[in-house]
């Protein structure tokens, strides 16, 4: 586990950004305390509720069609995607990984809006429940200091 997280302050954002949260629904009890820590770390830097866009999707590899489509469709300033993998005794694990990870990836070199990647990868629930609060802190609201960087990046250019 990195303890290695940005120190900087978290830029504020010169315009009304607009952010979309796109969520697996597989192990919901985890993706959406991801979600909400998210929208509520928005909030509080002060993105208005009305710019901050959300979605369900299935499961995880539903993730980048979800995130691709809204990126044309709407145009936002940063797309987060939360998803929570939990290891099991077969190779599905690594193939949902992959495939998030390939269409995050994918979707970051377009340029078009960064698309902050949200998945858990975890061997055991508890692993992920210690992510949404837990010693490992919370990976939904790093993800929304993550948007909220990277949208101060797209605008220093």
């Amino acid at each position: 586990m990195s303890t290695s997280t940005p120190t900087s302050p978290i830029p504020v954002i010169k315009r009304h950004a607009r952010i979309a949260v796109i969520t697996a629904q597989w192990n919901g009890h985890i993706t959406s305390a991801l979600a909400d820590g998210a929208v509520e770390s928005l909030l509080t830097y002060g993105i208005d509720p009305a710019n901050i866009l959300r979605y369900e999707v299935p499961g995880a590899v539903e993730l980048t069609y979800a995130a691709a489509r809204v990126i044309d469709r709407h145009k936002p300033d940063a797309v987060i995607v939360f998803g929570a993998v939990v290891r099991g005794d077969t190779p599905h694990f690594d193939y949902v990984c992959q495939s998030v990870t390939d269409g995050v990836t994918a979707l970051n070199v377009r340029g078009v809006s960064p698309v902050i990647f949200g998945l858990l990868t975890v061997d055991n629930e508890q692993q992920a429940l210690d992510r949404i609060g837990g010693h490992a802190g919370h990976k939904g609201i790093e993800a929304a200091e993550t948007a909220l960087r990277m949208i101060a990046f797209d605008e220093s250019l």
